[in-house]
């Protein structure tokens, strides 16, 4: 049976026809993902993947967040517990009949449109899995992955792979990206993203001056002054430029951003480095470091991302145990228009700057970020995005945003993923999705068939690519 070859097609018989050849038009354009967290180690060292589990299950927060809400343990689906250090008990085999026992729960879910996707075209698996089939269907998988085309190097190819962004900390040296860069046999492109957040939510005097060392360690520059600090993340800047990135990262809870003076800053860093702190400081000092980090893309071209809004480890017992991504990070109301005021007044105009916006507050696209990027030539609007990157949320959001910016300002789609085989599957549906909403403009005479053909690629190939400034390669 596998996935319906007309899956997220409208359903009247005309529409379904123009959906499917804008579709056919697109399929196979490579594929661009400016925005993931697959750990660039796993094409460096390119080993094979050990088992079914940790392959679909485990690194994927979208598939252990449902079984979680069903009862299960995290630490039964793999998940490390960091507290003890110790590695997980479960065998992978139990974590896979965990996943086929509660398949029914991913019923009409994205996550269940992916996985299908990738058990069909990777290991010719076209019936649902079930508890009854559990054992067949892992012994399918593991005798699959024990195949050289089954290693990620060669899965980067067949999924037709142009390149491939991973999120990246400041505080480390980038030994795989260096790998992948000195190794002769690779080709393939696999560039940093620059996320700096831990440096600059100050949380906990300890902490922050423990990580604060580290980057004068990694960057050979003192960062016991406020200087000397901005001058160590201009450094690292650089650092990842040079291994090819061109964008960074910011997932704050808000985008606020309002710069201070020299001196008024300096005497806050001390403060946060030494203390006593004062209420707000850590606020203030966020909101003046995202003012800097506009500033800095001015500057250096980097490409900004902003992905605000997420209340992250909202459960804190199993943060504790756990530590971040394993899917308790959920959606807040979130504002644009009056907290970046004063970054766009600064540098939305600005021909070296380039911000992408991304939300999972619904209310702000036709209120707040599609006027704006209607006017400010800086701003870019990002993919529908985490809990949004499903067909009908996806379909929402196009419309919203296009009446009123149309769709030279879309970013295209970013897969937002860490587990490597689902990244083909994520493009798939979002194009499927996308190309229906364009064929139903088409049925509608808002678009002519040769307008939604050019439309349906550059939002699969060439705004992404435009968008992040990854056209032209260093």
């Amino acid at each position: 049976m596998g996935p319906h070859p007309e899956r997220l097609f409208p359903p009247e018989p005309g529409l379904r026809k123009v959906a499917r050849e804008l579709y056919e038009a697109v399929a196979t354009l490579p594929l661009i993902s400016p925005h993931g967290h697959v750990d660039a180690n796993v094409l460096a060292r390119d080993e094979q993947f050990p088992d079914p589990a940790a392959l679909l299950v485990t690194p994927d927060h979208y598939v252990t967040r449902l079984l979680h809400a069903q009862g299960v343990r995290l630490e039964d689906l793999g998940v490390r517990d960091v507290g003890t250090g110790e590695p997980p008990a479960p065998e992978p085999r139990h974590i896979w009949r965990l996943l086929c026992r509660y398949w029914p729960t991913f019923r009409a879910t994205s996550m269940r449109l992916w996985l299908e996707h990738e058990l069909a075209a990777l290991f010719g698996i076209e019936e649902p899995l079930s508890e009854q089939t559990a054992d067949q269907t892992y012994d399918q998988i593991a005798e699959h992955l024990r195949r050289p085309e089954m290693r990620p190097r060669a899965l980067f190819q067949r999924f037709g792979l142009e390149v491939l962004a991973t999120t990246d900390s400041p505080l480390d040296d980038l030994p795989a990206h260096r790998a992948l860069r000195r190794d002769p046999t690779w080709d393939g492109r696999v560039v940093p993203t620059f996320r700096p957040d831990q440096l600059i939510e100050a949380h906990g005097i300890a902490r922050w001056n423990e990580l604060l060392d580290r980057l004068a360690t990694v960057s050979r520059i003192d960062t016991g002054s406020y200087r000397g600090y901005i001058s160590a993340l201009e450094s690292r800047r650089e650092t990842f430029m040079e291994l090819g990135a061109t964008a960074t990262d910011h997932g704050h809870l808000s985008v606020e951003a309002e710069a201070m003076s020299e001196s008024e800053v300096s005497r806050l860093y001390d403060r946060l480095r030494l203390g006593p702190r004062q209420r707000g400081d850590e606020d203030a000092f966020r909101s003046h470091m995202l003012m800097e980090m506009a500033r800095m893309s001015a500057d250096d071209g980097l490409v900004m991302q902003l992905h605000p809004g997420v209340w992250r480890n909202h459960d804190t017992a199993a943060f504790a145990r756990f530590g971040p991504d394993i899917g308790a990070d959920f959606p807040v109301a979130t504002g644009f228009t009056a907290p970046l005021q004063r970054l766009l007044d600064r540098f939305g105009s600005h021909p070296g700057f380039r911000v992408v916006a991304f939300t999972v507050d619904e209310t702000v696209y036709s209120r707040e970020l599609a006027p704006m990027a209607s006017y400010y030539p800086s701003l870019w609007l990002g993919a529908p995005w985490w809990f949004l990157d499903a067909p009908a949320a996806m379909g929402r959001f196009w419309s919203a945003i296009t009446e009123t910016a149309g769709f030279s300002k879309l970013a295209g789609f970013v897969d937002d993923t860490r587990a490597y085989c689902s990244i083909p599957a994520r493009h798939d549906v979002a194009r499927r999705t996308y190309c229906s909403f364009l064929a139903r403009l088409v049925g509608e005479h808002r678009l002519d068939r040769s307008e939604a053909t050019e439309v349906a690629a550059d939002f699969a190939y060439h705004s992404p690519l435009a968008a992040f400034r990854l056209g032209i390669q260093s």
